[in-house]
């Protein structure tokens, strides 16, 4: 009977995920799979150049020799930069030789940390919050607002080689959501920065993505003009002076006061 009663239940959820429209079955597990392509394949050659094989010396040295494979991050990030933003299984193929691991010790990193690009991205790679503080204020809405305004959908680039759009779960500023971060590679892939846009509104990250294309950096932070970074909205409503002491535990000293 139970395990009727389970079977059933199984179903209708399947039944349920089928009818939701596509967009807004956006989890972050999306591209937790390699399916091969011309330019994303292992058997394409893929080698840290000259320069990066010396950096690639310089990160192992921080490690102990029989601990080569906790570098792992700073040599995916090293790959990531080097192949123009995005990470190709080849690199993380030479990765894992480096640190002298099996490959799926690397591709497991990889497609846990959002910051490295599993496909090619744009100069400007929108990563909307999609956890639960952000997600109830309303970051599916603003992605989805992004994706149309863009034309394209989740990690898909832009014609234009500008734009692209993915997921980042949690950037730690839950009391300012719903947030984006904008991974900017316009001044190339190495040293590439992360910033902030907090306190969105659709109407708002429109504004924030036109300013990118026309080669403005908007500020970053929240964009609710009446907050100062993290503070409520029109200022403090409490702890407005200065804190009073503690209560005397001290019965001798309290009564000599």
């Amino acid at each position: 009977m139970f395990g009727r009663l389970a079977a059933q239940r199984l179903n209708e959820i399947r039944t349920a995920f089928r009818r939701t429209p596509q967009a807004s079955r956006s989890f972050s597990t999306a591209l937790n799979y390699h399916i091969d392509s011309p330019d994303n394949n292992p058997d394409l050659p893929w080698e840290f150049n000259d320069a990066n094989k010396e950096k690639v010396k310089e990160i192992l040295s921080f490690y102990p020799s029989n601990y080569k494979q906790s570098a792992v991050i700073p040599l995916l990030d090293l790959a990531q930069q080097q192949n123009g933003g995005w990470l190709p299984v080849s690199a993380m193929n030479a990765v894992a030789k480096v640190i002298e691991v099996a490959p799926i010790r690397v591709y497991e990193v990889a497609t846990f940390y959002t910051m490295f690009n599993r496909t090619k991205v744009g100069k400007y790679h929108l990563l909307v919050c999609g956890t639960t503080p952000c997600m109830i204020r309303g970051s599916r809405g603003i992605e989805e607002t992004i994706l149309k305004h863009l034309g394209v959908k989740r990690n898909e680039v832009t014609k234009d080689g500008l734009f692209s759009v993915g997921e980042m779960e949690c950037m730690g500023c839950c009391v300012n959501a719903p947030m984006m971060t904008v991974a900017d590679y316009s001044n190339g892939s190495e040293g590439y920065k992360y910033n902030y846009y907090e306190d969105l509104t659709p109407k708002r990250a429109v504004e924030i993505v036109e300013a990118f294309r026309k080669g403005e950096k908007p500020q970053r932070g929240t964009q609710n003009p009446g907050r100062l970074n993290c503070g409520p909205e029109g200022g403090n409503t409490t702890l407005l002076g200065e804190p009073k002491a503690p209560p005397c535990r001290d019965l001798d000293a309290c009564s000599a006061e």
